[in-house]
């Protein structure tokens, strides 16, 4: 693995640090889980689409540079070296646009992956139901023949839906076969909110944002043409979309790399009392070392990826180190406040987010099971 970069991409990397230094918003922007955020979000959003920036990967017909992906690994270190947010569009970006470019038809990338990335279309997940959150086979919601139509109509709920609320389409699976059938029985559906037998129900979190929704389907319509992968077939679509979730895909080691250098910033800035205290240096150290290691251990997987070699499970070891790794990085910036620590700053708010990283993109019991049995070889208890 050779991490030498080339010409071209310290080239790219001073472009990117620049343009970012002369265009970036104010900062902080409001919350682009609420409302009245989001927009706020958007637009710059699509000022990153308009300059290139969005999606530097993908091809350039779809709004892309074509370059590798350490390109893209330089973009994300200097765009959270910025101090900029998560992108409002990420569900549609990260999650969604790989499992189109793998599994799409031609009609479904041109018509999709060119407004995902210039956030014309905004997406949310809609994977878990009240009765089915880590055991993704277990789902109830329904999706019935409309032959008359050419097409599908959706029946059931869809629970914890990040960013629902503004999104205009879902990505979700609904089972089109027996329940007998489990994983088998399941199809991937590319869904417009904006019908007749749709209702989105905000659920706020306990900070007042509109974070999540709950989306309730009643004889709303999907046509032939956006089912992702074929009938039957959602299971496999939808575990290469994980696979984009507990990845580097979704989160790029640019933002822990960039808080571990935050939290080296507050060290130096607390009391010497602190600074000398041994606790204080190693948990910090600790923290700060994780984040290396994360860039060292994606380094190594786009190396493999650039050579062909799939991702297959490792990418659950992936979610385990980041969703662990980014509680520590928050909750030793909560040890070096004190009793000083402000509930509403962005390092305790930043904590409160990484809790919930154990639990989404598939909870950290799970993950280690498949790590146990996919990667180490042990039996299933």
């Amino acid at each position: 693995m050779d991490l030498t970069p080339s010409a071209g991409h310290e080239s790219f990397r001073a472009e990117v640090r620049d343009w970012l230094t002369d265009n970036k918003p104010a900062l902080p922007m409001p919350s682009g889980d609420t409302l009245h955020g989001a927009p706020v979000h958007l637009d710059w959003e699509r000022r990153l689409f308009d300059a290139g920036l969005a999606v530097v990967s993908w091809p350039q017909r779809f709004g892309g540079r074509d370059l590798d992906l350490w390109h893209w690994l330089i973009f994300e270190e200097e765009y959270y070296r910025a101090g900029l947010p998560q992108r409002v569009a990420q569900n549609g970006i990260f999650l969604l646009a790989p499992s189109l470019l793998e599994f799409g038809t031609d009609d479904q990338q041109e018509r999709f992956l060119r407004r995902i990335a210039s956030v014309t279309d905004i997406w949310c997940q809609g994977w878990s139901e009240p009765e089915s959150g880590s055991d993704l086979a277990s789902l109830r919601s329904r999706a019935v023949r409309d032959d008359d139509s050419e097409g599908w109509r959706l029946y059931g709920q869809k629970c914890w839906t990040t960013r629902a609320a503004v999104s205009t389409h879902m990505f979700g699976i609904f089972r089109t076969g027996e329940m007998a059938e489990r994983h088998r029985g399941l199809t991937y559906f590319l869904i417009d909110l904006d019908q007749p037998g749709v209702t989105v129900q905000p659920v706020a979190k306990f900070d007042g944002t509109e974070g999540f929704a709950d989306v309730y389907f009643d004889g709303a319509f999907v046509a032939d043409r956006d089912v992702l992968g074929g009938v039957g077939n959602g299971w496999r679509v939808a575990m290469a979309t994980t696979g984009s979730e507990r990845s580097l895909a979704l989160r790029s080691p640019g933002r822990f790399l960039a808080t571990a250098e935050r939290l080296i910033e507050q060290f130096h800035a607390a009391p010497q009392s602190v600074r000398a205290d041994a606790r204080y240096r190693s948990a910090v150290a600790d923290a700060w070392m994780g984040a290396q290691a994360y860039k060292l251990a994606t380094d190594w997987v786009v190396t493999r990826l650039l050579d062909g070699v799939p991702l297959g499970a490792e990418a659950s070891l992936s979610k385990l180190f980041w969703s662990e790794l980014d509680i520590e990085l928050h909750q030793a910036a909560l040890v070096l406040q004190g009793m000083d620590a402000d509930l509403d700053d962005h390092w305790t708010k930043g904590f409160e987010f990484a809790l919930s990283g154990p639990i989404y993109a598939g909870t950290n019991e799970i993950q280690r099971n498949i790590v146990a049995e996919r990667l180490l070889g042990m039996p299933r208890s």
